[in-house]
């Protein structure tokens, strides 16, 4: 009796001390999101945004929400399955690229076209963010996007040479979208698609002779030691670029307490966008001399064959358009659409 009366003239003091229930709150609103993604940590998109990004959202929450990266495709799975483990919650978060799934994102791919993104991520980042925005509800409607961008101007990596439409017949050429492949096509390559983590093997057993990459990616895949020839395309529009998505699991977004949501989303849309874009702008330049100093050979073709290629790549983004026409989607508005942002945001970084 006496052990049963001191309970009850505690019991009141417990409930009334709410300062005692704050800890086991806390653990149950604590999150950890496991993002899921393609390349070594030591990447640079990895290195230089998707671990600085990670960091800031946890700052931003207090720590109340950790995030848990899986490079290398850790949880399982191959790239091109990474948008639908988003999707299905395998992972709460994945970076990917759209490309790897053609025709899944067919809006998307005004960004993919020949001679249509600018040679600048900072700009193609932005350009894609906005754009998204206007245009991507429907196709990115699975997942909640957290950033869309496309990266700078894209090279061609071979071991052989390039100057002209000539050099490239019958090189074998990885490509990385649906466009690019077509394009390469057009200019009388001959393009074999596959995600970049398998290119060095690629290489290595000679069923590439090459592949089409930003600098950003080479030191992830040694491609620097695996090829001697390096070509860029001068100026803006540059030949190709990729767009990349990151996308958060939509049901496990929904599920956070308001104030973490909030926190997702002041690290979402056009910032995000940026700085995802560092990584080419910042890195392309340390990379390329890096290959320099192994004694590779960079290259530029010439502004008359730059012409030559457009003339010749032309078709493609004519065939899209009527593509995407027959889908019901009015593919000409899209590009112009493209072309406008790339423009704007072109000539608001000067």
């Amino acid at each position: 009796m006496i052990a049963r009366r001191r309970l009850l003239q505690a019991s009141p003091g417990l409930l009334a001390a709410p300062a005692l229930l704050r800890p086991s709150t806390a653990r149950a609103q604590e999150v950890t999101l496991r993002l899921h993604h393609f390349l070594p940590p030591m990447a640079n998109v990895p290195r230089h945004f998707l671990t600085p990004w990670a960091r800031k959202v946890e700052k931003d929450s207090d720590n109340r929400i950790r995030v848990q990266i899986f490079p290398s495709m850790q949880l399982g799975g191959a790239p091109p399955q990474l948008y639908d483990q988003a999707r299905d919650g395998v992972a709460d978060l994945i970076w990917t690229l759209p490309g790897y799934t053609p025709n899944r994102f067919p809006r998307l791919e005004a960004f993919e076209l020949p001679f249509v993104a600018d040679s600048r991520a900072a700009v193609n980042a932005r350009a894609a963010q906005e754009f998204a925005e206007a245009h991507l509800a429907e196709e990115l409607r699975e997942v909640r996007p957290i950033a869309v961008w496309a990266h700078d101007g894209g090279l061609i990596h071979a071991n052989r040479p390039v100057a002209t439409m000539e050099d490239l017949r019958g090189l074998k050429l990885r490509f990385p979208t649906r466009m690019a492949g077509e394009a390469l096509t057009a200019l009388g390559a001959s393009p074999i698609g596959m995600p970049v983590p398998q290119v060095p093997e690629a290489l290595s057993q000679r069923v590439l002779d090459g592949a089409v990459v930003p600098w950003e990616v080479v030191p992830s895949i040694k491609l620097q030691e695996l090829v001697r020839y390096h070509t860029a395309i001068p100026g803006s529009p540059t030949f190709y670029s990729a767009t990349n998505i990151l996308a958060m699991n939509r049901a496990r977004y929904e599920s956070l307490p308001a104030e973490l949501r909030q926190v997702i989303d002041r690290n979402s849309g056009i910032e995000a966008a940026a700085a995802a874009a560092l990584p080419y702008d910042e890195q392309a330049r340390s990379v390329e001399e890096m290959a320099r100093k192994r004694g590779n050979q960079i290259g530029t073709i010439s502004e008359a064959e730059k012409k030559r290629w457009m003339e010749a790549t032309q078709p493609v983004t004519d065939s899209w358009i009527k593509g995407m026409d027959a889908r019901g989607i009015d593919g000409a508005a899209l590009l112009a659409s493209a072309r406008a942002l790339i423009a704007k945001h072109a000539a608001a970084l000067g």
